[in-house]
């Protein structure tokens, strides 16, 4: 039956979420009779080609594992930035319709009162872990939130019932809470509550990860499913590692951002995502040619990528490590696993951000060998985006491929009878709760908590 299953099923993943209602009906009805498991995880920020299943040279051996058990879908796609992405990702509705017309940092004056820009996850919606708690799945969150911060809009009174809250869109990956400008406060919540102090050692990915796989054992062999999003802050600036695996990446970027887009764009071609003829978005104008740049500006930059790599490497690792331990307690299996990240590589400067001020950036210690530790603040810069988008058009924040089109990765549970193969199909990022909650065999609503909401 599983087999049967999951054969029909991977036809119509994604597709039934457009409207093929009676294919719906079809695998709802051969749902097994043991709920699978949902395990959600986000990488924020991060480039479509850096991932080895995608073509990139950065150490993702988990991901990569995962790829040839799955699906890779290479026509996904998701929104600019980061909140409106998510607030899609669990309302399965338009970002407008959720409330995230743009990111709260950036609202002004003209979008206030307009239902589109109330700057969190709005009641107009019912939120992907409230149907699925309420359909009996535990439903736990760690990681990045960034869908509003009052008591009402926070993740635990949003259906999570076990969560570790990073509020604001990010800041340090490191334990002083330093933010990306000096207006914002950077702050965690535990199940609705501020986190007072955070350990010594803490490292975000780090963090995150331990703290789900205590969720999941606090709860392990009572017999409900479970939804867990774990929604790494990885790979957003600053760019933060630890040191051993920066060191793991010296020298691997030294020949340049315009060598590395030429190399990614090769592989993504010898994958078959992108044409043969392609070829890339050109540099823009205020980048420099890498051949160009003195010596002390190619260093630094060569560095900064270095510590990007050395992120999702970690990153990779911490996957792992939840991998097997679905794997320990027999429910590996039995888990349905999405990856992807909520838009295209950041290109922007931390001048970008509201209220940044050249005192506050001064304040860091980002000499070459302080580069993405303690203290530092780095960013990937838009010569490297561009050659993690490559051969896209810009980056994060435009509504070009650069910043909308992301890698997905797909494993349903069971044994995928296509698994390790590629789709070219058309996705978006709405499609992915609709597609959830059948699987769950959670059904969809126009009413929740006597409220009425958006239908997907």
């Amino acid at each position: 039956m599983r087999g049967i299953f999951v054969a029909g099923l991977i036809l119509v993943v994604f597709q039934f979420a457009a409207g093929c209602e009676k294919r719906q009906e079809e695998a709802q009805v051969q749902t097994p009779a043991k709920k699978p498991n949902i395990l959600l995880i986000v990488a924020d920020d991060m480039g479509y080609s850096d991932i080895g299943a995608f073509g990139g040279e950065i150490a993702t051996p988990t991901l990569d594992r995962l790829a040839n058990e799955a699906l890779r879908l290479s026509n996904f796609h998701v929104l600019p930035s980061c909140s409106p992405t998510r607030s899609v990702l669990l309302s399965g509705v338009d970002n407008h319709l959720a409330g995230s017309g743009t990111m709260g940092e950036f609202l002004t004056p003209e979008m206030e009162g307009y239902p589109g820009y109330a700057g969190y996850l709005n009641f107009e919606v019912a939120a992907l872990p409230e149907l699925l708690r309420a359909g009996g799945y535990h439903t736990y969150m760690t990681g990045k939130w960034h869908l509003g911060d009052e008591p009402e809009t926070r993740p635990h009174a949003r259906g999570f019932e076990e969560t570790f809250a990073l509020m604001p869109g990010g800041g340090s990956h490191w334990n002083d809470r330093r933010p990306l400008s000096p207006p914002q406060i950077m702050y965690y919540m535990r199940n609705g509550e501020p986190v007072e102090s955070l350990p010594d050692d803490f490292y975000s990915t780090k963090y995150y990860t331990d703290t789900l796989l205590e969720f999941l054992e606090d709860d392990r062999g009572d017999g409900s499913p479970f939804f867990a999003y774990l929604s790494y802050t990885a790979v957003h600036d600053p760019l933060h590692a630890p040191k051993e695996y920066i060191d793991k990446y010296r020298g691997t970027y030294d020949s340049g951002w315009d060598d590395l887009r030429q190399k990614r764009l090769q592989a993504l071609k010898d994958l078959g995502i992108v044409p043969a003829a392609a070829e890339p978005y050109p540099r823009i104008a205020s980048v420099k040619a890498w051949s160009e740049m003195p010596k002390d500006e190619q260093e630094n930059a060569a560095r900064d990528m270095e510590v990007y790599a050395a992120m999702l490497d970690y990153m990779d690792e911490q996957i792992l490590r939840v991998f097997d331990y679905l794997k320990e307690i027999g429910e590996y299996d039995n888990t349905m696993i999405l990856f992807f990240s909520d838009n295209g590589a950041n290109g922007a400067l931390p001048m970008a951000y509201p209220g940044q001020t050249e005192e506050f950036l001064n304040s860091f210690d980002n000499s070459l060998d302080n580069r993405g530790l303690v203290n530092s603040y780095i960013e990937m810069g838009p010569g490297w985006a561009q050659a993690s988008m490559s051969p896209s058009r810009m980056f994060k924040a435009f509504t070009s491929e650069g910043g909308i089109r992301s890698p997905l990765i797909v494993k349903l549970p069971g044994t995928m009878s296509n698994a390790g193969s590629m789709s070219n199909e058309f996705v978006h990022v709405r499609d992915i709760m609709p597609t959830i909650l059948d699987i769950a065999n959670v059904s969809r609503t126009r009413e929740f908590d006597g409220r009425a909401v958006h239908p997907m």
